[in-house]
């Protein structure tokens, strides 16, 4: 994929998108809060790449203002919620208690 800024935004509009279906299934289900539901995880990698994405473009020197200020704010989002990426390709018998626990939320 080349690095370029609308492909970022189509990322971001996914992103944005995708967290306000999050929202409406967590209400439909009778309020589940947002830390409590499962798409948590592919919430938070799926951030952690649009973020990713984005600070190669302000290292590139490609993004306008507007486009480095989502960056920054996708930076703050990210910081929150960087314990719940996934944190390898290790199968579940291979992780530590505390890997285990924080990925069944417990």
């Amino acid at each position: 994929m080349a690095l370029t800024v609308q492909n970022f935004i189509k990322m971001a509009n996914f992103y944005n998108q995708m967290t306000m279906m999050m929202s409406a299934i967590c209400v439909q289900k009778g309020g589940i809060a947002i830390e409590n539901y499962v798409g948590r995880f592919f919430a938070a990698d799926t951030l952690e790449f649009v973020y990713e994405y984005g600070r190669r473009l302000v290292e590139a020197g490609t993004a306008t203002p507007q486009v480095r200020e989502l960056v920054e704010r996708y930076r703050e989002q990210y910081e929150r919620v960087k314990d719940l990426t996934t944190p390898s390709q290790r199968p579940i018998y291979e992780m530590t208690l505390e890997e285990f626990e924080r990925l069944m939320n417990i």
